[in-house]
């Protein structure tokens, strides 16, 4: 396991860390749709040329998932996660193709340390996933729950 470097106090509301970016291909597009979102546009090149997108594009569910492993492997595997107890709000703002490069930030909005349970705290943070021309295609609101240093 690697050295934990964020705990709860290591969090200032505004701050924003980069997470890290991923290549999204055409075929990861269809083989998620396929096993979990298979409406035509995600699935059927033919169908999808005719839809209100012209072209394949990715679940709003897939582009949260490849955000979750981005967020993982960035930031969350160095940090003193405890889970989460929700989202408050995901937006699909743009529609994810192949081809496109995803780039992950996450955004301190709230600090709250637990009133109930003084080894941890609740953090709300905003992630935007922007796609190589630096266009905003998704957000997610949540929360998660984060250790504090002083009782780690």
């Amino acid at each position: 396991m690697p050295q934990l470097k964020w705990y709860f106090e290591d969090f200032e509301i505004g701050k924003t860390i980069h997470v890290g970016s991923r290549a999204v291909t055409e075929e990861e597009i269809i083989d998620f749709a396929t096993k979990f979102d298979p409406q035509p546009f995600h699935v059927d090149k033919e169908a999808a040329k005719h839809s209100i997108y012209g072209d394949i594009i990715a679940s709003g569910w897939h582009t949260c998932s490849m955000m979750m492993r981005l967020m993982v492997d960035g930031f969350l595997s160095e940090a003193s996660s405890l889970g989460s107890p929700g989202v408050d709000e995901i937006r699909w703002i743009k529609p994810v193709r192949g081809g496109d490069t995803l780039t992950v930030t996450t955004t301190a909005q709230e600090i709250r340390p637990s009133t109930s349970k003084p080894d941890r705290g609740v953090v709300v943070t905003l992630w935007e996933a922007k796609n190589q021309h630096g266009e905003l295609v998704a957000t997610i609101k949540g929360m998660g729950m984060f250790k504090r240093r002083s009782h780690a």
